[in-house]
């Protein structure tokens, strides 16, 4: 097969913990050949959305990891699949590659997770289509109502629709301290909607990255433990990952949604779940493969690239 990657720039990968990168190794171990672009490689023109894209092969090596060909100009629809792995911020421009993904699909062009599912899954705001699973959880950009939610449930975590990493995340107590500040920030005074939720006590326990492939849950879960005085469990905000086998209910909540959302067409998944509450819908860039891997041994690449090979074929 040929697989290309869309993703951020390949310099910047952290080899020992990128799951993109977990994905391409695999895929190259299989016999598959891995190309690579980024969003900014793409072009619509005459009718045809094609993009810069260099084939790369696998060194080896943990720091100087690949060697890329020259660029050249090809139709998404040459490959036989099409992973789209660039990070958030979900911005215009993250949104206008979807458009051109799509256009793409049109002409033949196998692209996972699905463009339009991906844009239509606001990784924060997905939540509200299951709300059995959620904590309380208020969506606006008014003051008024912010405050009245925060009034009635006392902690509250503050966020933005858009970050990843757990970027712009704030907790306010009972005190009220600084409530004001944070939801003139945030909202920009009114002019940007952000996500308030009732804080939920087990996130000392850890934030669990479910991954869901194809419909199915990964068996280990890695929970995303908030280190000192941190609130947040994020790898990027220090948190510290732990492979842990699924509970009933994180077996139940990827049961009941995985299927709907693979329909949908997201190959995969990362569902987010502090104690039995579930916060957040991954869509665009989903991680904790290699995490998964190195502790627990089950190896999440290759469950993906099954996954890649069936759905390339139609199955």
């Amino acid at each position: 097969m040929k697989i290309a990657f869309l993703a951020d720039p390949l310099s910047g990968f952290k080899t020992y913990k990128d799951s993109t990168f977990a994905m391409m190794r695999e895929a190259a171990r299989r016999g598959h050949a891995v190309y690579a672009f980024e969003q900014r490689d793409m072009a619509l023109e005459e009718g045809v959305v094609s993009a810069d894209i260099a084939q790369i092969t696998l060194t080896g090596d943990a720091d100087d990891w690949y060697r890329a060909a020259p660029k050249a100009a090809m139709r998404l629809s040459e490959f036989d699949a099409v992973i789209q792995r660039k990070d958030p911020p979900f911005d215009m421009e993250y949104v206008y590659g979807t458009y051109l993904l799509e256009l793409a699909e049109k002409q033949g062009a196998r692209i996972f997770n699905k463009p339009s599912a991906i844009r239509d899954h606001n990784e924060k705001l997905a939540i509200a289509q299951f709300t059995e699973f959620t904590s309380p959880t208020l969506v606006t950009s008014d003051a008024a109502r912010l405050r009245a939610f925060h009034a009635k449930h006392g902690d509250v975590i503050f966020k933005p629709l858009d970050g990843m990493g757990g970027a712009g995340i704030f907790r306010i107590g009972a005190d009220g301290m600084n409530l004001g500040s944070v939801i003139e920030t945030l909202t920009l005074n009114g002019a940007q909607t952000i996500m308030a939720q009732r804080y939920i006590p087990e996130i000392v326990k850890g934030d669990k990255r479910i991954l869901v492939i194809d419909g199915k849950p990964v068996p280990f879960a890695l929970a995303r433990i908030p280190q000192g005085t941190e609130i947040r469990g994020n790898l990027a905000a220090g948190g510290i990952g732990v492979a842990q086998p699924l509970s009933a209910h994180d077996l139940h909540i990827a049961g009941s949604l995985g299927p709907v959302l693979a329909e949908r067409g997201l190959l995969l998944v990362g569902l987010d779940v502090i104690g039995e509450c579930l916060t957040e819908v991954n869509v665009t860039s989903p991680t904790c493969f290699q995490e998964i891997f190195d502790q627990a041994g089950f190896d999440v690449a290759a469950m993906f690239i099954d996954a890649v090979e069936r759905r390339s074929q139609g199955k």
